[in-house]
């Protein structure tokens, strides 16, 4: 809270106080001619979170006024600091210029308040990303899992409402990630606690609906849309923060959007974080999905392709509409880089016209409008020489709303604005000459006023014959008529000349045509300006009633898109995905896109990646995923999720040739963290997330999921993944691609007939251990932690004892032939020992290990077909063999010794 006025304070001080009042939870930037000042306690945290000096001011109840403050011209960069850091400020402008003769303070008044959810300057917004205010309620007391969403970006004037359980909140609120939420605390997950603006208050129905139809100016809400009442009301809490935000006016609103969940694919937040789909892990937007397919050339653009990789559609057609846009651009490779480069001069005219709308312009968001409708005409010429190559209803579409659409606008603008602008409408200089007669004739006063006193002067001397007569300006006369004092006497004798001072030397008059010189001159530069802004606010507002403006944004913006997927296909190693309304899956040689991309970018860019193909067909739409860590497991479980999410945005794929049935929901659980904020465990957050998967997963779902069960004991684990695997294929009969460490979980390809068994392919040679980072048909024979933990630097005493220790733990268990107390147990085929290097057991007929050895190697022998094995396959199956034998001569030797 504001310190109380108990005493007298100063003018000034005064309104300092009745502005804070106003905004008593925000910091105030308080305008002092070139600075904004801070107060009290303002004061004291801004200069704490900006590191900048503390001082004071005057004193308050006989004690100093901490005061601190920041140059005007350099605002925007301490505004983003302090926004940053989770504060709100209220900026207080000086809304009136002073006049002579005036006392008292300047008046001023908050024109806003900057909060996360409500900016629109370029240097504190993301050009690449959404700046989203999401508004939460819960109108219904006796069902508070019945919410409605609201949110809207609103640098470029986009809304979008939705109705939604309390079940699915966190799911929105990854998908749209908002930077400031609207909410009473309690409905969000506190991971979002910092975000949160609290707002409790809702309006009834009646004046929901009365607030959103005055922001639309409509009589009904029908007029906008079917919505619902929890949609309404969040909407009206929305638009009623932003008002306030914006000192009573609401910027451009686009029409409401009714955000159905019905054609979005399901992505939890689990499943987002796993994926690394618009930020990576440790929070940058480096190395994520979104990174590896970005070749758009407009902010626009770059915002529009990451809403339909962030969001993908369930709509076969929208899907296959985008395909064939990217894919005709593809062929027309020529033209389409023509557009590009068209497109690289077009400016981000939304959050252009946003700035517009919210009352505070810039010289360059118009020069923004203008440059953008350039480019569209020229666009639609380049696409008017294309009309006859088969162009597919997209672009035609795109086309369509380019073409002619604000040419009126476009010739005003071309004709009103200068070549170079000023930063700023203050510094003048924005309207070209020639465009306004009265502007022009009032800058030649204000411009060339030495120039009109040297002709005045020289025609005055020769009509009063006085060659040495001059024009001077005086600072208490102002323009004045000077002669020597002899000349003035005559002078006196002339009509329509008046004395205004006399010394023994010189004589001073005016006339009325001086007069009226003098007071032009001086008004000149005051009518300038102010007719300038006029004009200027002029154009600003043929801009905001031209609405096809949002149209041909949004065209640039899709066109962009679109190009950045053809030349995504122009790397050669992509393809366009068929789509289908069926249960089909099959991926033929697909790499991860975001590995791919670092291997490129990095020191190994010779290092190819290694494709695999994936099927999951209606008869075997379970894969069982076995193989030791580093052999790629997780790697290859990423890509296929990837690869739908892609083409579900609409966008090519990494892969040789897919075939895609469209994917309601996707779940990835991949990956272990704990939640410690929260006190969750690795175990309990992988149980919750498996908990996700078993109860909303259905048959139209793609799940994968990585080492369920590992965070707990052996066979607490099994068992879990065991009945987690059979849920998914026999209750849910998903797409489903289940990674484990659990070699026990084979015996359920005996059980589950649409179980299909893959494995990573690994190569031993002399003691080394290769993975080939190959999919392959087949279960895991070993599980090579050694390996992996030689490969890590674990000691080398560590890890012979470890050896030691899993030679004398597997011959206990076959020789125990452990009791069959789980179904596994009876099915399970004994997993082959590593070999052995501890003296084998006293009176076996063969050294220990040997037979399971020599048994392992019969079945490796008698599962090869020569003449099905390619020549790499055949290259590797010789070094396994040659492993083999190798193991077997040291199992003779050490018997020998």
């Amino acid at each position: 809270m504001p310190p109380q006025t108990t005493g007298k304070v100063t003018p000034t001080m005064e309104q300092w106080f009745s502005l804070k009042n106003q905004e008593p939870d925000a910091l105030l930037f308080f305008r002092m001619g070139d600075f904004y000042e801070l107060f009290f306690g303002d004061a004291q945290a801004a200069a704490l979170a900006l590191d900048i000096t503390l001082t004071h001011r005057g004193t308050h109840d006989e004690e100093p006024i901490p005061m601190c403050g920041v140059p005007v011209g350099t605002a925007q960069i301490y505004l983003s600091r302090l926004i940053r850091r989770g504060f709100r400020v209220a900026v207080a402008e000086q809304t009136e210029l002073p006049r002579k003769g005036q006392k008292g303070p300047l008046r001023r008044e908050i024109i806003r308040v900057v909060t996360p959810g409500t900016l629109t300057e370029d240097e504190l917004l993301d050009a690449g990303r959404a700046n989203t205010l999401l508004a939460i309620v819960a109108p219904d007391k006796r069902h508070k899992d019945r919410l409605g969403a609201a949110w809207i970006d609103i640098s470029t004037g986009t809304l979008e409402l939705l109705r939604l359980g309390a079940d699915t909140l966190a799911e929105l609120l990854a998908r749209i990630a908002p930077s400031e939420i609207l909410s009473d605390p309690t409905l969000i997950p506190t991971e979002h606690a910092g975000l949160i603006t609290p707002s409790t208050a809702h309006p009834s129905h009646e004046a929901a609906e009365r607030t959103v139809t005055e922001a639309y100016q409509v009589a009904q809400m029908d007029a906008l849309g079917d919505f619902s009442n929890e949609q309404i009301i969040a909407c009206a809490v929305l638009l009623d923060y932003v008002r306030r935000s914006q000192a009573g006016k609401l910027p451009r609103l686009a029409p409401p959007i009714d955000h159905g969940l019905d054609s979005i694919m399901g992505l939890d937040p689990a499943t987002r974080s796993s994926l690394d789909i618009l930020q990576s892990r440790d929070g940058g937007s480096k190395h994520t999905l979104f990174s590896s397919v970005n070749q758009t050339a407009t902010a626009a653009g770059t915002r529009l392709l990451a809403h339909w990789v962030s969001t993908p559609s369930t709509d076969l057609a929208l899907i296959t509409g985008r395909q064939d846009g990217w894919h005709w651009l593809h062929h027309q490779p020529k033209p389409t880089g023509v557009l590009r480069d068209i497109l690289k001069h077009a400016p981000d005219s939304a959050r252009a016209l946003g700035r517009i709308s919210s009352g505070r312009p810039l010289p360059r968001d118009l020069a923004a409008i203008r440059d953008t409708l350039r480019a569209a005409n020229q666009i639609t010429e380049t696409l008017g020489t294309l009309a006859e190559t088969g162009m597919p209803e997209r672009i035609r579409h795109i086309g369509a709303n380019l073409y002619g659409r604000a040419d009126a606008l476009l010739e005003r603008l071309e004709a009103a604005l200068n070549t170079e602008l000023p930063v700023k409408i203050e510094d003048g200089g924005v309207i070209a000459p020639g465009f306004d007669a009265e502007l022009d004739r009032q800058r030649d006063l204000r411009d060339n006023s030495r120039r009109l006193i040297a002709q005045l002067q020289v025609r005055l001397a020769e009509d009063y014959g006085i060659s040495n007569l001059r024009i001077r300006h005086h600072n208490q006369l102002g323009y004045v008529i000077e002669v020597p004092a002899a000349a003035g006497r005559k002078l006196r004798q002339h009509e329509g000349l008046s004395l205004r001072q006399g010394t023994a030397s010189l004589a001073r008059f005016s006339n009325e045509e001086l007069t009226s010189l003098n007071q032009a001159i001086l008004e000149a530069s005051e009518k300038a300006d102010q007719l300038e802004r006029h004009l200027f606010a002029d154009l600003a507002r043929h801009c905001l009633n031209t609405p096809a403006l949002d149209d041909i944004g949004l065209a640039l913006a899709e066109l962009d898109a679109l190009i950045s997927c053809a030349r995504i296909m122009d790397r050669g190693t992509w393809c366009r995905p068929t789509m289908t309304n069926g249960q089909d899956f099959n991926l033929q040689a697909c790499r991860h896109p975001v590995v791919e991309a670092a291997l490129h970018e990095s020191a190994a860019h010779d290092t190819a990646f290694i494709a695999n193909d994936c099927a999951l067909p209606p008869e075997k739409h379970a894969i069982l995923l076995t193989g030791p860590n580093m052999a790629g497991k997780s790697t290859f479980l990423r890509q296929n999720a990837l690869a739908v999410i892609l083409a579900q945005a609409g966008l090519p794929i990494p892969a040789k040739a897919a075939t895609i049935g469209i994917v309601d929901r996707l779940f990835s659980r991949v990956g272990a963290a704990d939640d410690l904020a929260r006190g969750r465990s690795t175990f309990m957050v992988e149980m919750t997330e498996t908990a996700a998967i078993l109860n909303q997963a259905g048959p139209r779902s793609l799940v994968v999921v990585d080492e369920i069960g590992r965070g707990t004991s052996t066979l607490d684990g099994l068992s879990i993944a065991w009945a987690t695997l059979e849920a998914l294929h026999s209750q849910l009969r998903c797409r489903t691609i289940f990674a484990t460490h659990f070699h026990e979980l084979g015996a359920l390809l005996k059980t589950l007939p649409r179980l299909a068994a893959c494995t990573m392919a690994v190569k031993e040679w002399k003691g080394h251990v290769v993975f080939q980072h190959e999919v392959r048909p087949g279960l895991a024979q070993k599980s090579w932690g050694l390996h992996v933990a030689k490969l890590a630097g674990i000691p080398a005493s560590v890890l012979q004892r470890a050896r030691n220790l899993l030679t004398r733990l597997e011959n206990e268990r076959d020789q125990n032939n452990q009791p069959a107390s789980l179904p596994l147990f009876e099915q399970a085929a004994p997993e082959p020992p590593i070999p052995q290097n501890d003296p084998p057991s006293v009176g076996n007929c063969l050294p220990n290990g040997t037979l399971s050895a020599l048994q392992a190697l019969h079945k490796e022998i008698e599962g090869l077909d020569p003449d099905s094995l390619s020549p790499r396959e055949a290259h590797s199956a010789l070094y396994q063999l040659k492993s083999m034998i190798d193991g077997l001569a040291k199992m003779d030797v050490t018997d020998e010794e």
